[in-house]
């Protein structure tokens, strides 16, 4: 031990340090619900010793100056945090992705209460209409039974698809929030940097809030995309977001956004690498490859947004005639755009059906020429489409061409032509795949107008007068007809119910997936969570405890000082 006076130094060192003690202990009860703080524990160690060389002696002797604090442990395991933020952005990414899917299902089966399956081919819906207007096309009830459930088929299907681009700008809305909050995160940690290597750079201070506020601020961009991430000497951490740099030792770099004139949907993109007046753009993802965790690709909530929503509108011919491969590098992997030329190409399909049936085609063989119903002068080649007037059926007006049921609102099903052989001909006017008001797509048809004011003049009757019965059983047939096919995946041929079925069943069954792994990815974010709580956690009872022993230390720093001052004071005054 020291000598007496060295005794007093040694009891103010337990006292100085267990008050210390005791103010990282409150800092941490503080602390406790706060998001992200680390616990703070106190490690001690002696303080320098004096030695004696005293010759005589054995050895040197050595007289101890108490106790200090050789650090304050902000105890973080960096193999936990990156596990944390990697599991964290795919839970992420899938979560959102469900989410996606799940409300898309709702458009389907819960349309104002109704499921759209039920419209189509239910007890009551388009398909039943169908079958009672086979049995005796000339009944007008029939008729009239068959245009109303066509009416409400397309009112459906029409709300479905406004449903399914409302949700696209939904998510093209979360899409710009989730932009700003990944700008917002980069520029909150390169404050951070500057902040702490300015507290840091003495070599005396270590600023543990704000490290505890940067860890956390890369916990939350970690759930918005792929990140990584590596703290330098100087205690500037540098980001990467999307394999692009992001955070760096000056600045943190903007992502900005590209708009589409059309559909209004943003895409997220590096300012620092596009230039808007080349027409130069750096996208912040790539989606051209597979998307798979073998790929370390499925990161991030705000991947999954822009893959859901797509970049554009889709519609039959985003999937009609393309190839596998250019399907699954395209639209596929986006559950809007996929569903939606899916559903489009479903009521293109329908829709083409029972018009074709009603007004049915036939090819020229051979070149006609001819003057239009505006004057033009004309020339028919072999092959072109026109009405087949010697089989078509017609209705009580006995018109050619008839009716047809669903009209296209850019253009007439049919251009009148006065051919040089003395006949008319009905030119059918084929779909304009550049103009959608040409094409029959579920936002571009409507029920026939003529035919709602007079139902008598639904395509029913012979030409000569008879009733078509064989107009009937072909417009029954269309729906067991296995001609449609789902997409270039699943070319098996199905009805219009199997299709839709399929639809639906593939969503579903796609949508069970992203649930199941995004619950899995769910439970190993707790553990990796819990694990890290368990370095960096505070423990309220832990805390008490330590209080306790902080305070019995100080107490007994204090009674050790008061001994020896007792002591000094009897040597001083009885002995001095």
């Amino acid at each position: 031990m020291a000598n007496g006076m060295g005794s007093l130094w040694v009891g103010a060192s337990g006292l100085q340090n267990a008050q210390n003690g005791l103010n990282t202990t409150a800092n941490n009860i503080t602390n406790v619900d706060t998001t992200g703080y680390v616990r703070q524990q106190v490690v001690y160690s002696d303080r320098n010793y004096v030695t004696f060389d005293n010759r005589a002696a054995v050895s040197y002797q050595q007289a101890g100056l108490g106790v200090t604090i050789a650090d304050v442990v902000h105890a973080r395991d960096i193999f936990l945090d990156k596990t944390y933020r990697t599991e964290n952005g795919r839970y992420s990414f899938y979560s959102t992705t469900y989410e996606a899917v799940s409300e898309i299902e709702n458009y389907f089966q819960e349309l104002e209460g109704d499921a759209f399956e039920e419209i189509l081919t239910g007890d009551t819906g388009l398909w039943v209409a169908f079958q009672e207007f086979a049995k005796d096309p000339s009944d007008s009830v029939n008729q009239n039974l068959v245009l109303q459930k066509s009416e409400l088929f397309l009112t459906r299907a029409k709300a479905v698809n406004k449903s399914l681009r409302t949700y696209q700008d939904n998510l093209n809305e979360q899409i710009k929030d989730s932009i700003e909050k990944v700008n917002e995160l980069g520029e909150l940690i390169n404050e951070l940097n500057h902040k702490i290597q300015a507290i840091e750079a003495a070599g005396v201070e270590t600023a543990y809030d704000l490290r505890d506020a940067r860890d956390n601020a890369l916990d939350e961009l970690s759930s918005y995309g792929k990140i990584s991430y590596r703290e330098i000497p100087n205690g500037i951490v540098k980001v990467t977001f999307e394999d692009v740099e992001f955070v760096d030792e000056l600045k943190s770099y903007t992502i900005g956004m590209r708009t589409d004139d059309l559909t209004g949907f943003v895409t997220p993109i590096w300012d620092h690498m596009s230039d808007d007046d080349k027409g130069i753009y750096r996208d912040v993802f790539n989606f051209d490859g597979e998307i798979s965790t073998a790929k370390k690709n499925d990161i991030g909530s705000l991947k999954a947004l822009c893959l859901a929503r797509g970049d554009s509108w889709a519609d039959y011919r985003d999937i009609d005639g393309i190839t596998q491969r250019d399907y699954d590098k395209g639209i596929s992997k986006s559950v809007i755009l996929n569903i939606e030329a899916e559903f489009d190409q479903l009521m293109h399909n329908i829709i083409t059906a029972i018009n074709d049936t009603m007004c049915p085609n036939t090819e020229l063989t051979s070149t006609i020429s001819g003057v239009s119903e505006t004057g033009e002068v004309v020339t028919l080649a072999a092959g072109t489409l026109v009405l087949d007037t010697e089989n078509c059926a017609v209705g009580a007006d006995g018109k050619i061409p008839p009716e047809e049921l669903f009209v296209r609102t850019g253009c007439s099903r049919y251009t009148e032509v006065y051919g040089s052989d003395g006949k008319t001909y009905y030119v059918f006017n084929e779909e304009d795949t550049t103009d959608t008001s040409k094409m029959y797509t579920t936002n571009s048809v409507n029920i026939n107008d003529n035919l709602m004011k007079y139902p008598t003049n639904f395509a029913h009757m012979l030409q000569n007068g008879g009733i078509s019965y064989e107009l009937g059983e072909a417009l029954s047939a269309i729906w067991s007809d296995k001609s449609n096919v789902l997409n270039p995946n699943d070319t098996t041929p199905v009805t219009f119910a199997e299709y839709y079925s399929k639809m639906t069943g593939t969503l579903a069954t796609a949508g069970d997936v992203y649930d199941s792994t995004a619950q899995g990815l769910e439970s190993t974010v707790t553990s990796v969570e819990n694990a890290r709580l368990q370095v960096t956690g505070v423990s309220s009872d832990e805390e008490l405890t330590n209080m306790i022993k902080y305070q019995n230390a100080y107490n007994a720093s204090s009674r050790f000082i008061n001994v020896v001052s007792e002591m000094l004071e009897y040597i001083i005054t009885q002995l001095g």
